[in-house]
């Protein structure tokens, strides 16, 4: 039984693992932190491997909220850096709003967050959007134009404040 579980587990992390872990670079715009995200997400499932029923989900799930854990880890640091130069009288040239469609979505509230990087960026259809995140299939429909719409909006705002 253990040989044919960790079998499957092997199995499943030489399937999974570079998809993931490609999904999350482009997410992290870092290989090394998108190879730690995607090992976490199967660390994680390891440690549950008999409790999930959909491990390919569980992953993407894992990874989403470790990249979401990335993002506002970053934005701290940026948050502290922009506070030390202006109290010490240092501009950047570079403080810039940026209008980049990751910054925006790591903007988006996580309902519509967690939808939005699950069907577009993990190719997930919305029926499996849909048992991940435990909301029926048109409340996900209804969260991804939402989070489009509000992606339009910031996109706009965005450019406008860059011309």
């Amino acid at each position: 039984m253990k040989r044919s579980r960790d079998k499957a587990a092997s199995e499943l992390f030489t399937a999974l693992y570079p998809r993931l872990a490609g999904w999350c670079r482009g997410l992290v715009d870092d290989d090394e932190t998108a190879h730690e995200i995607a090992s976490e997400s199967f660390t994680r499932l390891w440690a549950r491997w008999s409790q999930v029923k959909e491990p390919r989900g569980f992953l993407y799930v894992t990874a989403a909220n470790l990249v979401r854990d990335h993002w506002r880890k970053l934005e701290r640091e940026r948050r502290a850096i922009r506070r030390v130069t202006t109290q010490a009288g240092v501009h950047s040239h570079n403080e810039q709003a940026d209008p980049s469609v990751r910054l925006l979505v790591q903007s988006l509230p996580e309902r519509l967050r967690t939808p939005i990087l699950l069907h577009y960026y993990a190719d997930m259809p919305i029926r499996e959007v849909s048992m991940l995140t435990g909301r029926k299939e048109g409340t996900v429909k209804a969260d991804l134009h939402a989070a489009r719409e509000l992606l339009r909006t910031q996109m706009r705002r965005s450019l406008d404040h860059t011309l």
